[in-house]
């Protein structure tokens, strides 16, 4: 049995014996302290993370932010959780432009996708208002366009479940439920959440070979565009889009809206420098086809419409980035084959078996 399926039974046992110590569980059994260290498994493609050295993986207290993921008491009338906007089988996004609360009103922004998270040294949201990974996990709960839910009532909520007294005893050897161990437990489910098993990373660790059509488009993707000689131009995306993350940990404006039409000022609202207006964060694109819609508001519903956008879409403004700006007149001489090709190979960035993992998903 290998050390994933192990720490799996440990995981899956434990939950066993969270179920049972509920109230209706075993009379006299008490929770101990675990501090077991978590073992994070991201593959041979990805760098090793930068965990947060002040919180330390643990089995417990990644379960425990497993359960408050999940947990509906998170929400003002006990009718969402995390989960319900970033769904574990449309890579922990939402398929909808935007998320509806509890208070029946969409949100402002579309909801990011939950993984990878250990390999974001950016800040979080589309804004960046979120310096740590922690500070972004509790914002949803008293958002009034989310679950629109007090902290101290949640706090009281969980505080009288016998079965949460006793995993903050397992997490943190007290039972003493806090924001701040609630922001640090919920930190560390999202941080254990990791897509490294795309066929992309079969195809680098060799044990597949991607088709012509996938070939063609990851090197589209990879070459530069060319205003000389179209015919040795690409499509420019590893710029924005790099590493085996595919992501640059920038605040960019990639040329969606001239300055008129500019309608959510993004980073500047966070910065208070007009120079970040209409720029947001760049995602990964680990997952592209299975997170649409795309771009912060949700403008485009596939990824054709995302690739039209870059070969002939790009809007000049006061903030839009060199690096898109600098097609703008040509376009990117995207052919209809170069972009049906381009598409096929985002389709390898996605990862099955993070759509199914049972450690994802929801322990109840």
């Amino acid at each position: 049995m290998s050390l994933r399926y192990l720490l799996l039974f440990s995981l899956l046992t434990t939950l066993v014996l969270v179920a049972c110590g509920d109230d209706d569980g075993p009379v006299g059994e008490l929770p101990v302290y675990d501090d077991t260290p978590y073992v994070l498994f991201y593959g041979s493609n990805l760098p090793a993370p930068q965990l947060p050295a002040d919180n330390p993986l643990t089995e417990q207290k990644v379960l425990l932010g497993r359960m408050l993921f999940h947990e509906t008491m998170l929400s003002k009338d006990g009718s969402q959780a995390c989960a319900s906007c970033h769904l574990q089988t449309d890579g922990f996004s939402d398929p909808n432009r935007f998320s509806i609360g509890v208070e029946g009103l969409p949100g402002k922004r579309q909801a990011m996708p939950v993984f990878n998270m250990a390999w974001h040294s950016n800040q979080f949201f589309w804004d960046g208002r979120a310096n740590l990974l922690r500070d972004q996990a509790l914002k949803p709960i008293e958002d009034p366009l989310e679950m629109n839910e007090t902290l101290e009532n949640v706090i009281a909520k969980l505080s009288d479940s016998k079965m949460y007294r006793d995993q903050f005893v397992r997490a943190f050897d007290s039972e003493e439920i806090t924001e701040e161990k609630m922001a640090l437990a919920l930190e560390q489910f999202m941080l254990s959440i990791v897509s490294y098993q795309s066929k992309y990373d079969r195809y680098l660790a060799g044990e597949v070979e991607l088709t012509e059509s996938e070939e063609r488009g990851r090197i589209l993707f990879e070459t530069e565009y060319n205003p000389f000689f179209p015919e040795f131009s690409g499509a420019d995306c590893a710029h924005c889009h790099g590493g085996k993350n595919f992501e640059n940990d920038q605040y960019m404006n990639n040329g969606l809206d001239s300055d008129a039409d500019f309608t959510d000022l993004g980073r500047e609202m966070v910065t208070q420098n007009a120079a970040d207006r209409a720029k947001f964060k760049v995602p990964s694109l680990r997952n592209v086809a299975i997170t649409a819609p795309y771009m912060h508001d949700g403008r485009f519903q596939t990824l054709e419409q995302v690739v039209d956008h870059y070969n002939q879409g790009i809007r000049n403004s006061s903030t839009v980035d060199p690096t898109v700006e600098n097609t703008r007149e040509t376009g990117l001489f995207l052919t209809p084959q170069d972009k049906m090709d381009l598409v096929n190979f985002l389709h390898t960035l996605t990862d099955e078996v993070m759509m199914s993992e049972p450690a994802y998903q929801s322990p109840f």
